[in-house]
């Protein structure tokens, strides 16, 4: 692929005919790939620029990070070390969710309601060991180029309005942009774009039993749903959108969600539009607090970003393993 030239706007996406309509299917020359297909080589070569001190950051937190944390079902893993003699030492993982801690979501995390998997694949192809949209595809081609961080926190916090992690505040796509504007940043192909916005560094801070009765309350601040945000980061061309957040959108959907009806057993999130009708891989748990306050000191808010999955087959999602260096 040469350039993005040859690709509808998201308006063009709503006209394609049937199935296809708001979709990204057949589009791209790796039918799998999805949008970080919009990385070329020449935007690798590129985003070498935005290296400017050498300095990296890890965007991972622990595997065990978020024990309790959001998820009803995710547990921490539990860490065995063995030995089969004195010289020797081995160990395993077990309960280990793959999307337990900062993870990118694969293309098979979710099937849309009204039209299905990914480029129309087979709801029998989604199962252990088959290949058809699993993370492997980015493991052996990693997701690389340049990263792009939107400091919401700082944003909000110097108009002296903190987020309010607690009530699980909605981030209008409307405050995304006002953020990117107030760091002069301009967005490009195959960026992958990076929303920081306090939660995880919140979240990590509380008491146990306060945590679980944030897990109890279903609400959970992120990117609030709206045809606007999905049409506008298809017309960016973003290779990734991620963001420090259990979610990536916020929890519940907002009432006014156009997807309620399209997607009713996701309650009127965005995850279909994004990862089914899309192609746009969703980084969620990332750990953009240390990234965020060196950018606020430099005045750069792009990075060079490396998104390197576990190399699994058919695997739905893994953990990010995500580096950025400034």
């Amino acid at each position: 692929m040469t350039g993005h030239a040859p690709f509808p706007s998201f308006a063009g996406l709503l006209q394609r005919d049937g199935a296809l309509a708001g979709t990204s299917w057949g589009l791209f020359p790796e039918p799998e790939r999805g949008m970080p297909s919009f990385i070329t080589a020449a935007a690798i070569l590129e985003a070498r620029n935005s290296i400017r001190t050498g300095t990296v950051f890890g965007l991972d937190y622990p595997a065990d990070a978020f024990d309790p944390g959001m998820s009803l079902k995710r547990s921490a893993p539990r860490h065995t070390i063995y030995s089969s003699h004195p010289a020797h030492r081995d160990d395993y993982l077990d309960g280990y969710y793959l999307q337990g801690s900062t993870q990118i979501d694969g293309l098979r995390h979710r099937r849309a309601d009204d039209v299905g998997f990914y480029n129309g694949t087979a709801d029998d192809l989604i199962t252990e060991g088959t290949p058809h949209l699993g993370i492997q595809e980015w493991a052996e081609h990693p997701i690389t180029g340049r990263g792009v961080l939107v400091d919401l926190e700082g944003y909000r916090n110097s108009s002296g309005e903190p987020i309010d992690h607690a009530a699980g505040e909605p981030l209008t796509l409307d405050l995304v942009q006002a953020a990117m504007e107030s760091e002069s940043l301009t967005a490009l192909p195959g960026d992958i774009l990076m929303l920081h916005t306090g939660w995880c560094e919140w979240f990590l801070a509380l008491d146990p039993a306060e945590k679980r009765r944030i897990r109890e309350s279903r609400k959970a601040s992120g990117v609030a749903q709206s045809r606007d945000f999905v049409a506008w980061a298809w017309d960016n061309r973003f290779a990734v959108v991620a963001a420090d957040n259990f979610a990536f959108e916020c929890l519940p959907a907002v009432p006014e969600s156009p997807y309620r009806s399209s997607a009713p057993n996701d309650h009127g999130m965005m995850h279909q539009q994004l990862l089914a009708k899309l192609g746009l891989p969703l980084g969620e748990l990332w750990k953009l607090g240390p990234l965020a306050r060196h950018m606020r000191t430099t005045g750069s808010w792009d990075s060079f970003v490396t998104i390197k999955p576990l190399n699994i087959t058919g695997g739905t999602g893994s953990p990010a393993n995500a580096t950025a260096v400034v």
